[in-house]
């Protein structure tokens, strides 16, 4: 929470201590020493009763704006989709990443997390990494609102030969909007290692 200056941001503690420091000097009228009781004689030059220098201008007080709290986020609606099929010792994975708006996304990454360590040699499309002995992130690039879907594809081998894996997809950053419905870029699918294709 803070106080706003000029469009700037000012924390509150800022503005409290601005106030704390601020000089005001009181002038002395004339003729009005009598009536405070100083006693006859008295200079009534005008003098400040501060002590503080006549030529010293008071500090002003912090302006106290509005109130604001964070802007709203702009929301986006994240969808991945495709199909995940185990064969030969290959994880075959097709992923349809698309934007179904309202705001465009600027950027997105999707990590895929296996229940099997992938061997060490793995051969990625330019747009992933490894992040780990079982997990995997790409980067969708933008995302316009109501445009186009963009495509990922992976073949993947898991060490230890397995008789089946689990792909667990998930999103983990999609350029800082408000995903009101994320259901529809969770996906957990089992894969037996039949070669037969699963949605999610």
């Amino acid at each position: 929470m803070g106080l706003t200056r000029r469009g700037l941001l000012m924390p509150l503690s800022a503005a409290a201590m601005a106030a704390a420091m601020t000089v005001l000097v009181t002038a002395v009228v004339p003729g009005a020493a009598a009536s405070a009781g100083t006693s006859p004689g008295a200079p009534t030059s005008g003098a400040p009763t501060s002590g503080v220098p006549a030529s010293a201008a008071p500090v002003p007080e912090a302006p106290v704006g509005k109130v604001v709290g964070a802007a709203p986020l702009p929301e986006a609606d994240l969808s991945h989709h495709g199909y995940v099929s185990f064969s030969n010792g290959h994880i075959a994975i097709r992923i349809r990443s698309e934007n179904l708006g309202p705001s465009d996304v600027t950027a997105s990454t999707v990590r895929l997390r296996f229940s099997a360590p992938l061997a060490v040699t793995q051969e990625l499309p330019y747009d992933c990494l490894r992040s780990g002995k079982a997990t995997v992130l790409c980067e969708t690039g933008g995302l316009r609102s109501g445009g186009g879907a963009r495509q990922t594809a992976l073949d993947l081998r898991p060490a230890g030969g397995p008789d089946e894996v689990i792909v667990r997809l998930d999103t983990v950053w999609n350029g800082g909007v408000r995903d009101a419905d994320p259901k529809n870029n969770v996906h957990q699918v089992l894969a037996p290692a039949t070669g037969d294709a699963y949605a999610f």
